[in-house]
């Protein structure tokens, strides 16, 4: 009770601040959409794999209604075909298996292939007497046009993730 004898209140006014420590409220990280997340698995480094793995993807991006282009989602096939197929040719002797990731965000996909393969592959000049060896010269004009980027790291195991992160809108040309 007050000195009028009415009961007095002890809390603070309300500042429309929430309870909690000051700031909380301003750096809370948004929820995040329901298409974003991260996808793995593994496969047989084998030919089979390969339009196993395109397959797995392109269900994967319909499945999670990942707001992708027509185009967009043919690239990104494109290069998971390219890089499994590497992975398969020219890993397998070392690495039995590989995996695939899938990786969206709100604004960008990253899809990788993963292989335990020491061996870091480098994108060939177009030789046209050869029928084969330009894969990541694809993957990167694929990547490059659609305003994102590839490379490729080593795993902490002593193999190699090849990726290629691609934005799910177009880029605005200036």
């Amino acid at each position: 009770m007050d000195d009028h004898g009415r009961e007095s209140d002890s809390r603070p006014a309300d500042d429309g601040v929430p309870d909690g420590p000051p700031c909380e409220h301003r750096h809370r990280t948004p929820d995040p959409l329901p298409y974003e997340g991260v996808w793995r698995f593994n496969a047989p480094a084998v030919d089979a794999s390969v339009p196993q793995a395109r397959h797995a993807v392109r269900d994967l991006l319909y499945r999670q209604q990942v707001p992708a282009s027509p185009d967009l989602v043919h690239g990104l096939l494109l290069i998971v075909s390219e890089l499994a197929t590497n992975a398969v040719r020219h890993a397998a002797v070392l690495s039995p298996t590989l995996a695939v990731e899938v990786a969206v965000g709100a604004e960008w996909v990253r899809v990788s292939v993963e292989d335990n393969h020491p061996y870091r592959p480098s994108a060939l000049e177009a030789d046209h007497g050869r029928t084969g060896g330009r894969g990541l010269l694809l993957v990167r004009e694929i990547a490059r046009e659609a305003g994102g980027v590839c490379d490729i790291e080593h795993t902490a195991s002593g193999g190699k993730v090849v990726w290629a992160a691609l934005p799910l809108r177009p880029t605005q040309l200036p």
